[in-house]
């Protein structure tokens, strides 16, 4: 029997991947000139970055109590099993909340077959575990198999990730203010990786030439196989630097399978446009 999917929207997978696979999309919210947006289906990620751009400052919540609630119980009546992969609870309270709503859930539908995964991971590291789900699924797993599975990739998914501004992150909270002073003089491109479930600065780099080396090498320091392996590529609405990181890899690792995609408006509200971030996994099943 295969199992319903949830995954919400700071996986940085576009609409059309959630309906195409029939995976039930958890929307985080923005906020923006008083109004309320869900990412994904009120707001596309080209508007906040023109907002952010034009100086506004978003901000963001994780997904509603109301909605998770919602959808659980739909889950439980349906009789499905489920299995929902959340943002790391590190950087969003939602999987802690849906951790809740599932326990309350529970007690009116003590039958409801639904497991969460606090993913650890953020943007395409964490789509690309979701997208293995949506495999696996159609492979036929069992539940717990899959389940297995995913926290493996998870666990070993490996997030590199530059700014152009690290003030976003600081404003956010996301990185201290001070890591973010530093940053922005003499054309200091910081390069950051997330660890368990954190936001990590690595080291700070002069020049974008040097920084894009730079995270070739720690793949290559960190990554397994990365020829056969699907590297995952987001962007702050800077395609054009989205590529010329793909050209580079292909040319020194030879991987042929890519997954590139603009960072979504709840993780853009805090990363700011220009930023880049690559994912690849440091070990492989067995």
């Amino acid at each position: 029997m295969s199992i319903k999917l949830f995954a919400d929207s700071a996986s940085d997978l576009p609409l059309a991947y959630f309906q195409e696979h029939n995976i039930r999309l958890i929307p985080l919210q923005v906020h923006l000139d008083q109004e309320n947006f869900l990412d994904l289906e009120t707001i596309v990620p080209k508007k906040i970055y023109q907002e952010i751009r034009s100086g506004k400052m978003p901000k963001t919540s994780q997904a509603s109590p109301q909605f998770l609630e919602e959808v659980f119980t739909d889950l439980a009546k349906s009789g499905e099993p489920g299995l929902y992969i959340a943002f790391s609870s590190e950087l969003s309270g939602t999987y802690q909340t849906a951790v809740m709503v599932h326990e309350q859930v529970k007690e009116n539908y003590p039958d409801l077959d639904l497991t969460i995964i606090d993913s650890k991971c953020a943007s395409l590291g964490y789509g690309l575990c979701v997208q293995a789900a949506v495999e696996k699924n159609q492979r036929g797993l069992p539940k717990e198999k899959i389940v297995e599975e995913i926290k493996f990739l998870c666990e070993h998914m490996e997030h590199l990730f530059t700014v152009e501004d690290l003030d976003f992150l600081a404003r956010g909270g996301r990185l201290s203010k001070a890591s973010a002073f530093l940053g922005g003089l003499l054309n200091i491109k910081p390069l950051l990786h997330v660890e368990n479930g954190k936001l990590v600065p690595i080291e700070k780099i002069r020049g974008k030439k040097k920084l894009l080396k730079r995270i070739l090498d720690v793949m290559e320091e960190r990554g397994v196989d990365l020829s056969n392996q699907t590297i995952g590529i987001s962007h702050g609405d800077d395609e054009e630097l989205a590529f010329e990181m793909k050209r580079m890899i292909e040319e020194r690792f030879g991987t042929k399978k890519f997954y590139i995609n603009i960072i979504g408006a709840v993780i853009a509200s805090h990363a700011g446009p220009g930023t880049l971030a690559i994912f690849f996994l440091n070990d492989k099943e067995a």
